[in-house]
């Protein structure tokens, strides 16, 4: 007997992983949901009667991979997308092996759309040590982004998550607004407890390049930041439509990131691609400490590292200065130090 649940989930999985079909793959999920919220009573009746398609939010085609997969067949969808799965990134992609953590995901909790635990368990599926949750701070109110209390409670879910999961490590992390001025978004006692912050600039992109310098520097030098994330904000394809970079001085960036101790993200999403190939060379030969982050918005998007792995060992990367290659402890220590010195060791 197979079980319809798992198999719906899968289909999203394997659709995030392959880009561009969030939307598609949110039925999947929300299929999956509905069927997995049913009591053994209720859900033995609708077996029972084959009225799958009844349920809110099961249309034809999820009510076909269900029957499919309630008779105990592999659902035909899923084994097309089982067929045409493979790596996503062509020939050898030696840093991938070394990738042990992710400092950028996201949740239901803001704008992701699985929960944590989900989320947490495909890093250990893909042989992952630990994961960063970083879920949205509260100005980003079109991505539902957390405020203090509600910052609290995720830190809570993950310290019991923590407790479940064994030999796993969830960290509890927050993407922060860089705002106009430089400032972090959110309150310190939302931000002072977590093991790492990502800061990130989402608003005004086309800001003037000596201000954008002087924002973005002014948020680097903040103790309280730990990654700078998709530095340019760029968009190269995808359902959001293409978005130039934004302009500022990357030298100047990169060095206070280095000067810093602040890890310069390798954005791995295959619409960002960020930083661009000319400013990734240029923050490596600064000396910059990196981050592959997939910023996952979904478990299938959390393999998304095979990019960003292999774009970090094209400019010549070694896990040493990839702090998503560290252990967790390491990591914590790294982002609670806030002396550039102690980050610069092999």
């Amino acid at each position: 007997m197979r079980d319809p649940v798992v198999d719906l989930r899968e289909i999203a999985r394997l659709l995030d992983r392959h880009g561009g079909q969030t939307r598609r793959a949110q039925a999947f999920r929300r299929a999956a949901a509905t069927l997995a919220a049913l009591d053994p009573a209720e859900r033995a009746d609708v077996d029972r009667r084959r009225a799958w398609g009844n349920l809110p939010g099961i249309g034809a085609t999820t009510t076909k991979v269900v029957a499919e997969s309630h008779a105990g067949r592999v659902p035909a969808y899923l084994a097309e997308l089982q067929a045409a799965d493979g790596p996503l990134v062509d020939g050898p992609n030696p840093l991938l092996a070394h990738i042990r953590g992710d400092l950028h995901t996201h949740t239901e909790w803001s704008d992701g759309s699985s929960p944590l635990e989900e989320m947490a368990l495909e890093a250990r599926r893909l042989g992952r040590d630990w994961l960063a949750i970083t879920d949205h701070s509260p100005r980003l109110r079109v991505a539902n982004g957390l405020d203090t209390e509600r910052r609290h409670r995720q830190r809570e879910h993950i310290a019991a998550l923590n407790e479940a999961l064994g030999g796993f490590r969830v960290l509890a992390g927050a993407e922060v607004d860089i705002l106009d001025d430089g400032s972090l978004d959110g309150e310190a006692a939302a931000l002072d407890p977590l093991d790492v912050v990502v800061a990130s600039v989402h608003s005004k992109l086309r800001m003037d390049a000596d201000a954008m310098t002087v924002r973005m520097v002014t948020a680097i030098a903040n103790p309280r930041t730990n990654v700078l994330g998709h530095c340019t904000g760029r968009l190269v394809a995808g359902d959001r439509g293409v978005r130039p970079q934004s302009t500022f001085d990357a030298e100047v960036v990169f060095e206070a990131c280095r000067q810093f101790g602040v890890a310069v993200e390798i954005n791995s999403r295959p619409e960002r691609q960020d930083p661009p190939d000319d400013l990734l060379a240029l923050a490596a030969d600064m000396g910059c400490l990196f981050a592959i982050d997939t910023d996952a918005h979904a478990p299938g998007q959390l393999g998304f590292s095979e990019y960003g792995a292999a774009r970090a060992a094209s400019v010549g990367l070694t896990p040493d200065r990839i702090v998503t290659c560290w252990d967790a402890d390491r990591v914590v220590a790294w982002a609670a130090g806030g002396n550039p010195s102690a980050t610069r060791g092999a």
